[in-house]
């Protein structure tokens, strides 16, 4: 596929510009002619250089507002590849509007709007593309796509909340530690330089002080280096399964910090899931892509372990109420959903719950967190700053 900038009149006799994606020059020609473009001018673009490190992440930021467009559109009455082909070329993000350009031309060629976006995963996930299949075969496509929106934005929602937790804690301990290399490599040893020519005994806090910044001093390059190699080795070991879920299960059981990534995963499958479900898409199915989409190999391995059993004939709740993962209430709530045929609508009510669960144990981590670091900070700077004026102290006594 290539891009072709083409000139050309509407019926109504204005000049209009564009570029179509097609395989070659007489494919666009086509392609506009069906558009009821009079083609006055199509030309290949050049390609163009791109210095960037691989193609820009489409944020759900991004993908929010397309669905919301084409959901509004859709609802208008326009045709589906008229719906694309706007949305594509008045799209800011490059990858975005290459990836609906893409979509437009397979819809031409006659496949399904789901199909074309499977191939792109990317930039439609699978939740995404399995609900947007379910819209086409019931017909309320333009329904669907206001429901993803909104389940979009409330996990944008979700996520924002635990980083907003994490910021503070992270941008201090990152000042803190930097405060605390310049001290050791650059401050301490004026300080010690002092002191040596003054001669005499230092008192063994200010010795041990200084003694850290020497060992510091000659060994800071390997210390930086060191970390780098821990961090890329936990990330290396991460990557693989066994290392994915035993440190995903080590989150788990981190005090405070295990109870919100808990309820956090809870909110996010309960509502997924709930979604899904009102959408159309079988429960099986809905399952199989909740346990992917559910950011933690814990909670994937319990609900794809529930999943089995579902299968099997069980309902939903007796699978789910052998896995630690998921509280006795939650079990209980989704129990009295299936004996109600309201499953979705009593999931829906677990994922607001546990939304405000989340906001909950944020606010408790920061309130935690704040004073933490504030006394570590304290006791830190603190020490050095008492372990280098012991001696002027000792000093003026002596002089006095």
């Amino acid at each position: 596929m290539a891009t072709f900038a083409w000139t050309g009149k509407t019926r109504q006799g204005n000049i209009k510009k564009g570029e179509v994606l097609a395989a070659n020059r007489d494919e666009a020609m086509t392609l506009l002619q069906k558009d009821h473009i009079l083609v006055t001018s199509v030309k290949k673009k050049a390609a163009e250089f791109n210095f960037s490190f691989g193609e820009k992440k489409v944020k759900d930021k991004d993908i929010v507002i397309f669905t919301r467009q084409f959901a509004t559109m859709i609802d208008a009455g326009l045709p589906l590849v008229q719906c694309l082909e706007i949305l594509g070329n008045q799209s800011e993000h490059p990858t975005l509007a290459k990836a609906i350009k893409e979509v437009r031309g397979d819809v031409e060629s006659g496949s399904t709007y789901a199909d074309a976006l499977r191939k792109h995963p990317k930039v439609f996930d699978e939740l995404y593309v399995n609900m947007v299949a379910a819209g086409e075969t019931g017909g309320i496509l333009d329904t669907i796509l206001n429901r993803l929106s909104q389940h979009i934005e409330k996990s944008m929602k979700l996520k924002k909340q635990i980083k907003s937790a994490m910021v503070y804690p992270v941008t201090i301990l990152t000042v803190a530690v930097a405060v605390i290399i310049v001290l050791m490599v650059f401050v301490i040893p004026i300080f010690a330089k002092m002191f040596t020519d003054f001669g005499g005994t230092l008192p063994s806090l200010t010795q041990m002080v200084i003694d850290i910044s020497h060992f510091t001093q000659r060994n800071i390059v390997y210390m930086l280096a060191s970390a780098w190699g821990i961090w890329w080795a936990i990330k290396r070991y991460y990557k693989t399964p066994q290392g994915n879920f035993n440190i995903d299960k080590w989150a788990l059981k981190t005090p405070v910090i295990g109870d919100l990534i808990q309820k956090a995963s809870i909110a996010k499958f309960t509502r997924t899931l709930g979604t899904l479900i009102t959408s159309g898409v079988p429960i099986l199915e809905g399952l199989g892509i909740v346990a992917k989409t559910s950011g933690n190999r814990v909670v994937e391995r319990a609900i794809m372990n529930s999943r089995q059993s579902i299968s099997e004939g069980k309902t939903i709740a007796d699978p789910l109420s052998k896995e630690s993962v998921f509280p006795p209430m939650v079990v209980q709530m989704i129990a009295v959903g299936e004996t109600t045929g309201a499953i979705d609508s009593m999931l829906g009510k677990i994922a607001d719950f546990y939304d405000d669960e989340v906001d909950s144990a944020v606010s408790t981590l920061t309130a935690m967190l704040e004073p933490a670091m504030m006394v570590f900070l304290g006791i830190t700077i603190g020490t050095i700053v008492i372990a280098m004026y012991l001696p002027v102290f000792e000093m003026a006594n002596i002089v006095g």
